[in-house]
């Protein structure tokens, strides 16, 4: 199985190399990201200018490299048809600083990357882990995860086109952790304007504010990922291609069986 690994955090995010290890243990991996953070970008691709993409020296052995100057949509379309040869049986974006979940998947750039494998024909995921602001990101369940459905979809050779948007609570290891098949919940997040100058010129900050509050109940990603549940979402669109019935639950309860994690 050949992997392609992407991220909107940047070539230099602890998280994508975290996962691109993990992956090291399905098939091989390959890497293409933002030479910077370029989060919030969603499916947004570079058509007005060039691109330019160099070689980055991979952390791991046998893993190639480059960093785009791109957004992640960008390096997936560089990675499958110009930087690497050969097709990709897989494509993850991740793992993403932050939970991204509810509408908020609409202009995540990490969400963007899988997004981009998936208008290919490509199975693809984005992987995100919840972080407390102050603390330290913890990766590794995400990463785990994230592995084991890649492993799953290698073994029961799927390849028609699907997108699943993973999340993970703010956890080291599985343990008890329940992994649910959820839905993208209602919630939105209200952005905050800052505003400030430079000299006489007023310059403006947008930033993620809290979430509007809505009514949540169980099998949506927000109620999963606030009751400290792993989120499994497949996202579908007309036209592109979904998974068959049953496939999303059948590669959940493989990820359960291997961790050992509790039941949805």
């Amino acid at each position: 199985m050949r992997i392609l690994v992407t991220n909107d955090d940047g070539v230099y995010s602890e998280g994508l190399w975290e996962l691109a290890e993990a992956l090291g243990e399905v098939g091989e991996v390959d890497v293409a990201a933002p030479d910077r953070n370029l989060s919030g970008t969603g499916t947004a691709m570079t058509l007005t200018t060039v691109l330019r993409a160099e070689r980055f020296p991979s952390p791991i052995e046998g893993v190639d490299a480059y960093a785009v100057q791109g957004t992640p949509s960008d390096c997936v379309a560089l990675a499958a048809k110009s930087l690497f040869d050969g097709a990709f049986d897989l494509v993850v974006s991740g793992i993403n600083r932050g939970a991204n979940i509810g509408m908020d998947v609409l202009v995540s750039g990490t969400v963007g990357g899988a997004l981009k494998g998936y208008f290919g024909g490509i199975p693809s995921i984005a992987v995100s882990s919840t972080y407390t602001a102050g603390r330290e990101v913890r990766y590794g369940l995400s990463a785990s995860v994230a592995r084991e459905l890649a492993r799953s979809i290698r073994d029961r050779s799927i390849t028609q086109p699907m997108l699943l948007n993973v999340n993970a609570p703010y956890q080291d290891h599985p343990g008890a952790c329940p992994l649910d098949v959820t839905s993208l919940g209602p919630i939105a997040y209200v952005e905050d304007i800052e505003i400030g100058r430079d000299g006489s010129r007023t310059h403006y900050w947008i930033r993620h504010g809290k979430a509007a509050d809505v009514d949540l109940s169980p099998g949506t990603d927000v109620w999963a990922i606030r009751n400290g549940r792993i989120s499994v979402t497949a996202i579908a669109l007309p036209g592109v291609g979904a998974p068959y019935p049953g496939v999303v639950e059948a590669l959940a309860q493989d990820v359960r069986a291997v961790l050992r994690l509790g039941e949805s």
